[in-house]
């Protein structure tokens, strides 16, 4: 038997043996192990030493062995691959051995998808798996790139045809074959050099969906100011590539630690945020500049996100894409569905071709209404989180003026009901990766998408009020008019070109959506997205959530009467009093948000109080209440911290009509009593503790402060410090809960007087000076034991422990 050639590359005449070889194949006289060769392949392509390649084999001896393996003839046309592809070749015959292997892969994809990816029996090799084992994943590579390398001069060129089945196959593997994708996200320069074969239609769709998945388990960001010539590329993309590029950017801009995630600890957090600042900007925030940097992107994207569906195109071409690359929506099901569709319904769509100023095509190739809603729904959903990560990137105001100018508010709120809110359809269709169970389809998630960014948008922003039409515009100055105050500047400053248009604004049509939304309404899917999906959400929630979020959104800052009582004539305060009481709504997630919007709607606000009231009219419904509320004050804590600061205020107002609302509002006499108030402030104490703070529960912590900074006003705070002394004997843990609270507060100290830190939050919600803030912290850290503001003075010698170190590596 001839001897097996050497890999490609190694220098050694191609009649001899490398050492590895021959150590590889361990003594048979030359000849591999016969029921080892598989093994050895994967060791050697671990170690990168032995048996890594077809071309390691004969041709003879790969046939004889695939009769017994049943391999397909796999690796005979891999070796017959890496003959026809060298340097001068035509690639003539090379294309056509890639003509031969593709089927036979793209078949076996399609199963592994449409099976839900089940894991192939451990006793067949699955024609993917031999395909790779035998270096058909590095071959490729290496034929893709062969255009890179120049030869005198002149650079090789392969056609966009062989370009495409190279893609197609490479994604076939990734898809059936476990560590392809990993292997091939560590080859960075491949994953730049793929960016270049999206400038040809031919190839883009396939480029752009092996990119998106590469970049979805690559370990380091990519950074787009690498891709050569970007800028041009971006801006030549149509569209329709530009919407399925922005796959690719969801993967690029969004933080790969999930640093805005709500269940990541603060002291994480600010570790990760020194370390930031001591290493510049993240590779996703210079991917986000690169992509501002780019004339007319937003722009375009603007446009995407509120182009009709009647002005989208359906050709011939676009069906035959979808049925060659079947993977673009990313869910094999989807396009089913979505192609029997077609079929069925094409036959009554005779004029959609004409109606569209398209050319005329057959019924049968004709694109139906329903999948050119599905078509827009699936990549409105990627351009809107674009938008949103953008929105909130170290660029927003830029971000912010720019989609403001192209109108992005006015567009969606044209889209809302036959695109945004439409009733989605009864199909089963679900996101890649989701399971049948899950509330996750196209129409559920474009939804809770369009709701992130509305919140994103409104959150302490002025540009809020383009939520409103003009007539909305005009009574919140009625409101402010017969309120005799001022009106808000933000208001009086609005652009009244850019608010919405027709017979209600897009915060108008949330809240009448809201209203109707079904009790059962799923609040959670069973889990979390898939890694590098769309969502990238740290909580994939439901729309009833997202709602209350985004209308919340629009009350953040500055606490604004008029805008409160625009929300309350339209009947806010009494949905969410019905769905946390008479539905007695369970769902944790959901009742922190409610009780949120409801802290923001009631601060302050005496009309709002008289509401609550007259709603909450029996001792039962209020014992509902605050069942509630007691049941996680996590979730209710800024709830009861607005009541707070409201009972304050409205104590030190000399007014008839707030008189009578403190005298019948059994909320204000609740949290007036200081039992009350001592109890909350004992339980949000012993509920957080350094090391456990996150962006979410850290509001106990200010809830807490809030309560003692208005004892102090009133010169009670020795008064609350001995009573919680006095609970924690009563609880049988002296020193305890105050020297935790200690621990707390120099962490507050060191989390909020950082200078990076923007504390006006703190002060706009509660109206209450920062430097009255920063104050009462440090009387609170005195560390002089015969100050009667001390917490010091509070904790006896023997349970002392405020000196520890709580700060994490």
């Amino acid at each position: 038997m001839a001897a097996a050639p050497v890999a490609a590359g190694s220098g050694a005449g191609r009649g001899r043996r490398s050492a590895a070889t021959v150590a590889a194949w361990g003594g048979w006289g030359g000849r591999p192990r016969p029921g080892n060769i598989l093994l050895q392949l994967r060791q050697g392509q671990l170690t990168g030493r032995g048996l890594v390649r077809a071309v390691q084999f004969t041709e003879t001896f790969l046939t004889e062995r695939d009769k017994q393996s049943k391999w397909s003839g796999i690796p005979q046309l891999l070796l017959k691959l890496h003959t026809t592809s060298h340097l001068h070749s035509d690639f003539v015959e090379c294309q056509n051995i890639l003509k031969e292997i593709s089927p036979l892969l793209s078949m076996e994809a399609m199963a592994f998808v449409t099976e839900e990816r089940k894991l192939t029996q451990e006793t067949t090799y699955p024609n993917t798996y031999i395909f790779d084992l035998f270096g058909g994943v590095d071959l490729l590579v290496e034929i893709l790139m062969r255009p890179t390398i120049s030869i005198r001069g002149q650079k090789l060129k392969i056609s966009d045809e062989m370009s495409k089945d190279c893609l197609s196959i490479l994604y076939n593997t990734c898809v059936c074959t476990e560590g392809v994708t990993k292997r091939l996200a560590e080859k960075n320069d491949f994953v730049i050099f793929l960016f270049t074969l999206m400038t040809s239609k031919k190839t883009f769709l396939q480029t752009a969906t092996l990119i998106e998945d590469i970049l979805g388990v690559k370990k380091e960001m990519i950074r787009l100011d690498e891709v050569p010539n970007l800028s041009s590329l971006v801006s030549n993309f149509d569209q329709q590539q530009l919407a399925n590029f922005c796959r690719i950017l969801a993967v690029t801009i969004s933080e790969m630690d999930t640093g805005n995630d709500d269940k990541h600890t603060l002291l994480a957090k600010n570790a990760q945020q020194k370390k930031s600042l001591s290493l510049g900007p993240s590779a996703a925030e210079i991917n986000q500049a690169a992509l501002l940097s780019i004339p007319g992107f937003v722009e375009r994207l603007c446009k995407l996100a509120t182009r009709k569906v009647s002005e989208s195109t359906g050709t011939a071409s676009f069906l035959q894409e979808l049925e060659e690359w079947y993977t673009w929506l990313d869910n094999a099901l989807v396009l089913d569905a979505l192609m029997r569709v077609a079929n069925e319904e094409s036959e009554h769509n005779q004029g959609a071709s004409e109606e569209n100023g398209l050319p005329h095509t057959s019924a049968r190739t004709q694109l139906p209404q329903s999948m050119k809603i599905m078509h827009e729904i699936m990549y409105k959903l990627e351009v809107l989180y674009v938008l949103c990560v953008l929105l909130m990137g170290r660029q927003r105001n830029q971000v912010h003026r720019m989609i403001a100018e192209f109108k992005l508010i006015p567009g969606l709120n044209n889209l809302f009901d036959k695109l945004i809110w439409r009733k989605h359809s009864a199909s089963a269709l679900v996101l890649h990766g989701h399971n049948q169970n899950c509330d996750c389809s196209p129409d559920i998630t474009l939804k809770i998408q369009f709701l992130r960014l509305l919140q994103s948008f409104s959150d302490h922003h002025e540009n809020k009020y383009l939520l409103l039409n003009n007539q909305e515009l005009n009574e919140l100055s009625a409101i402010s008019l017969k309120a005799n105050i001022p009106e808000v500047e933000a208001v009086l400053n609005t652009d009244r070109s850019l608010v919405c248009d027709g017979k209600r604004g897009l915060l108008t049509r949330l809240l009448q959506v809201m209203k109707k939304e079904p009790a059962e309404s799923s609040f959670r899917t069973e889990h979390g997205p898939e890694e590098g999906s769309l969502s990238h959400l740290s909580q994939y929630l439901g729309r009833r959530f997202w709602q209350a979020r985004a209308v919340e959104s629009f009350l953040r800052g500055t606490t604004s009467y008029a805008d409160q009582m625009f929300l309350l004539k339209r009947g806010l305060l009494e949905h969410i009093l019905y769905c946390i009481v008479d539905s007695e709504c369970k769902s944790r997630d959901v009742l922190q948000s409610y009780f949120d919007l409801l802290g923001e709607l009631m601060k302050f606000n005496v009309d709002a109080f008289k509401r609550f009231n007259k709603y909450i009219n029996t001792d039962a419904k209020f014992q509902v209440f605050l069942k509630q509320i007691n049941s996680s004050l996590v979730d209710s804590n800024m709830l009861v911290r607005c009541v707070t600061l409201s009972l304050d205020r409205f104590e030190n107002q000399v007014d008839m009509k707030v008189a009578e609302v403190l005298s019948e509002c059994r909320l204000l006499a609740y949290i007036s009593q200081v039992p009350t108030q001592m109890s909350f402030l004992f339980r949000l104490i012993n509920i957080i503790h350094v090391q456990t703070l996150t962006q979410e529960n850290v509001s106990c912590l200010n809830t807490s402060l809030v309560i003692l900074m208005l004892a102090r006003r009133k010169e009670r705070l020795p008064l609350y410090l001995r009573l919680l002394q006095r609970m924690e004997h009563s609880k049988k843990y002296p020193g305890f809960l105050l020297n935790n609270f200690h621990n707390l507060l120099r962490f507050w100290q060191q989390h909020y007087l950082h200078k990076d830190k923007d504390s006006t939050c703190l002060e706009n919600s509660s109206c209450i000076s920062f430097s009255y803030w920063k104050e009462t912290v440090s009387i609170l850290l005195n560390p002089d034991r015969q100050s009667p503001s001390a917490l010091v003075s509070y904790i006896e010698e023997p349970y002392m422990d405020i000196d520890r170190d709580f700060t994490e590596e």
